[in-house]
């Protein structure tokens, strides 16, 4: 296995200089796809580096809206996708129209976006954020309403951090919902030196039990203190091999086994090749929904 590995991988990397490409991958990619990157962050960090590659190809390693986001920054690049079936269900709870009638509803509230959502709702957007910028971007906004979309338990979690009214969409991420508190009072009781760290994804009462509410990228550069030595873990466990390798010697505890995206681990070694050899499946958005969504993508950069 490990032989096939390198000879996919030494012809990964021969088609890549060929082709001129950058391997973006997200933190929740299986270990060998995350291993073969040029750059592993989450969602905000790999948006700036599909801005600010020189690269003619980008093959994004992550789900669809990821790659959708790339090709709003960068239409000018060819945007590969090496499973189109790598979707976001939490991006699927909302339709552009279904936000059109939620808009019509409460006029006076400004629309912000989580990033985990498809162009058409981003061009319907006031602006974008991430789990690492949420609070900072609604801070930034000069209204007191804000209709947050897609998900109600980041949503929530930004309401607690603002005096600001936060209208919630009933979306969420059923990866994150598997997380219970439950589960961490028992590790909490197993590792009393343990951190616990979870992702604002996760439901309200689990945060509550955290000492640290963090994004992946926030989560991965948390486990790099010294004064970390042992971690739980709530997010989604393909982040696991990411802090084990960066941080030999340390404890790191997955709060669940069970907190799995399955659209996250469709992309393999093969389907990576063989999307350098066909140069497909491209990711393109249309320009009129593209250059919508562009200034809501771009509000949410300024908001760094």
């Amino acid at each position: 296995m490990l032989d096939n590995n390198g000879k996919l991988v030494d012809r990964i990397e021969s088609l890549k200089e060929k082709r001129r490409a950058v391997i973006l991958a997200h933190n929740y990619q299986l270990g060998e796809v995350q291993d073969i990157a040029d750059f592993v962050g989450d969602s905000l960090e790999l948006s700036q580096r599909a801005a600010q590659t020189q690269a003619e190809v980008i093959i994004f390693c992550g789900v669809h809206f990821m790659a959708e986001t790339a090709s709003i920054l960068s239409p000018e690049k060819a945007v590969l996708l090496p499973d189109l079936n790598a979707g976001c269900p939490m991006a699927n709870m909302i339709t552009a129209e279904e936000l059109r009638e939620k808009k019509r509803q409460l006029p006076g509230a400004a629309v912000v976006c989580y990033i985990n959502s498809t162009a058409e709702v981003k061009a319907e957007s006031d602006t974008c954020c991430t789990s690492a910028n949420a609070v900072r971007v609604v801070a930034s906004l000069d209204s007191e309403q804000i209709l947050f979309v897609p998900d109600k338990y980041l949503g929530h979690y930004v309401s607690t951090k603002t005096e600001k009214k936060i209208y919630l969409w009933p979306g969420f991420c059923p990866t994150h919902v598997r997380i219970l508190p439950e589960r961490i009072i028992e590790l909490k009781k197993d590792y009393p030196l343990a951190r616990v760290v979870v992702h604002p994804e996760c439901r309200p009462e689990v945060i509550a039990l955290a000492d640290e509410v963090l994004s992946t990228g926030g989560l991965i550069r948390y486990a790099r203190r010294d004064e970390v030595t042992q971690m739980v873990v709530g997010t989604e466990i393909g982040i696991i091999h990411r802090l084990r390798k960066e941080n030999p010697g340390k404890k790191f505890i997955p709060v669940s086994e069970q907190a799995v995206c399955p659209n996250m681990k469709l992309i393999t070694l093969e389907k990576i090749l063989w999307s350098l050899e066909e140069m497909a499946p491209e990711v393109k958005v249309p320009e009129p929904i593209r250059l919508k969504a562009r200034a809501a993508v771009d509000r949410m950069l300024e908001a760094v």
